[in-house]
């Protein structure tokens, strides 16, 4: 494993200063860019842990604290492991803070990442790869819809709400996305149930989008975030797999 570099970094954007997690390989060369976004659980060691594993892999990372406005991540307490006991509390707190990320403020702030990505010496020149985990995913999918020329691939994990009947779902943008995409889904995930999941499919289908969608079957929501009870190893291993093929064959073999 590539020897890994990371550091926190601070991000103005229209409304504030964000504050993020950046790791990169340690070798003092540009890397392809990734920008992972975060679950509402938000910036914490599990998310460092994922970023410092795709800079690993030859990835200067971003992992920016989405909910910024409410203040500096941890925005909320959490504990070590997030069990099933303890999210009730946890959404009660961290629902008005989701709630108040609208479409137009979450892609303002997009720009701002891009932009930042665009000027790092530690990231090589040209689009950007995404992912993200629950909400992340949708903002990866807005963002890829939003931004076209600055994203050559995006990746979405249990994602939510991605092909809602709300005329602001993420999924309407799928005429103007250009980037390859990925999906790894939950199996029998409230948060996106089956009629979604062929929507979100047909939807990028009729727009030419190249992307696949694949169902992990017995996997919960969340499964990739091993300081939660959701978390399944070998589902969250087949989403290292799946990432990281998309990612090398949109971001590195484009460059090679």
């Amino acid at each position: 494993m590539t020897s890994v570099h990371g550091t926190s970094v601070d991000i103005t954007t229209r409304d504030g200063v964000a504050d993020a997690y950046l790791a990169h390989p340690d070798d003092g060369e540009p890397h392809p860019a990734v920008l992972l976004y975060m679950d509402a659980f938000g910036l914490r060691p599990q998310l460092r842990n994922m970023a410092d594993r795709l800079a690993g892999a030859g990835y200067t990372v971003l992992v920016p604290n989405v909910f910024y406005r409410h203040g500096r991540a941890p925005v909320v307490e959490l504990p070590d492991f997030i069990d099933p006991a303890a999210r009730p509390e946890l959404f009660e707190r961290l629902g008005p803070i989701l709630r108040s990320l609208t479409p137009d403020a979450a892609m303002s702030d997009a720009d701002a990442y891009l932009a930042w990505l665009a000027e790092c010496p530690a990231a090589a020149d040209g689009p950007v790869g995404l992912t993200g985990y629950c909400m992340g995913a949708g903002l990866a999918l807005r963002t890829a819809g939003t931004y076209p020329d600055r994203v050559a691939a995006a990746a979405g994990f249990h994602g939510a709400r991605l092909a809602t009947e709300s005329d602001d779902s993420p999924h309407l943008l799928a005429d103007r996305i250009t980037a390859e995409l990925y999906f790894g889904h939950a199996d029998q995930d409230p948060a996106l149930p089956p009629e979604q999941i062929t929507h979100l499919d047909e939807s990028l289908t009729a727009a030419g989008v190249r992307h696949r969608g694949e169902v992990y079957t017995g996997a919960l929501h969340g499964f990739t975030q091993a300081d939660t009870a959701a978390y399944d190893r070998t589902a969250d291993e087949r989403h290292w797999t799946a990432l990281l093929a998309l990612l090398d064959r949109t971001l590195k073999a484009a460059r090679a």
